[in-house]
């Protein structure tokens, strides 16, 4: 059992929730703290189990498209959430894009929305085709009243599909920094790379932000920053995960 004790901070944020929630559940004795100096602190053990017994009903689209890409066990998600294949996937992102037009204060910005959307889908199943370690295909939800997009995938991973083409690379953060910083040739695998550098620019430059991981390594990005926001994280998971807020 994994006895690492992480701040109420760190806890919300694996969780998906906000520190007050957290309180909240202390309280009442939902989902309990460790004091310590009059501080809040969790195990990281009771964290995965909470995650790992998350009802359809009970978690939101982040934590559930995180735990399908981190699950050790290979099965298809709900079938609300699965695009088993590229065509299913581009049927399902013209229906976000019939949706977001009718979206009050999206106007200007929702065909932005959908092609970042839809760069990242295109990029699961164009860079692991035929090459699906288990469950092939994609995680896609979307929800307007919360004004966000998830996605992810089983796939190989950033690091595994550049480094075909840059033998150099070492660790998950320098192929995600790769990919949404350097220009590469139009060539398979490379083009994931320009793909996503499309991606950060698009960000960059309108309110919309982005949290992108692939196996351990997560990258933070909103409007105007500089330099890029990429840390290692404890939790891996095997493809790709990104949630588009807007």
């Amino acid at each position: 059992m994994d006895t690492k004790l992480i701040s109420i901070g760190e806890a919300a944020k694996k969780m998906h929730v906000s520190l007050d929630t957290l309180r909240r559940w202390d309280k009442v004795g939902r989902f309990l703290a460790i004091r310590r100096s009059g501080k809040r602190f969790y195990r990281l053990s009771d964290i995965d189990k909470y995650l790992a017994n998350l009802t359809l009903e009970e978690a939101d689209l982040f934590l559930l498209a995180k735990k399908w890409a981190s699950s050790a066990g290979a099965t298809e998600p709900d079938s609300l959430f699965y695009c088993q294949n590229s065509a299913v996937f581009q049927s399902r992102l013209i229906k976000l894009e019939k949706t977001l037009g009718t979206v009050s204060g999206l106007e200007n910005i929702f065909p932005l929305i959908v092609a970042i959307t839809g760069e990242i889908g295109n990029n699961s199943f164009d860079h692991n085709l035929g090459s699906w370690p288990d469950i092939s295909g994609i995680f896609f939800g979307y929800d307007t009243n919360r004004r966000e997009i998830v996605l992810s995938d089983r796939g190989q991973g950033i690091l595994k599909t550049l480094k075909r083409v840059k033998k150099e690379l070492s660790s998950d953060e320098e192929a995600l920094k790769v990919a949404f910083t350097e220009v590469l040739s139009g060539r398979a695998p490379e083009a994931r790379g320009n793909g996503l550098k499309f991606v950060k620019n698009i960000v960059m430059q309108n309110d919309i932000d982005l949290f992108f991981q692939t196996g351990q390594a997560e990258l933070n990005l909103k409007k105007g920053d500089t330099p890029l926001n990429i840390q290692r994280t404890d939790s891996r998971i095997q493809g790709c995960l990104a949630w588009i807020k807007f």
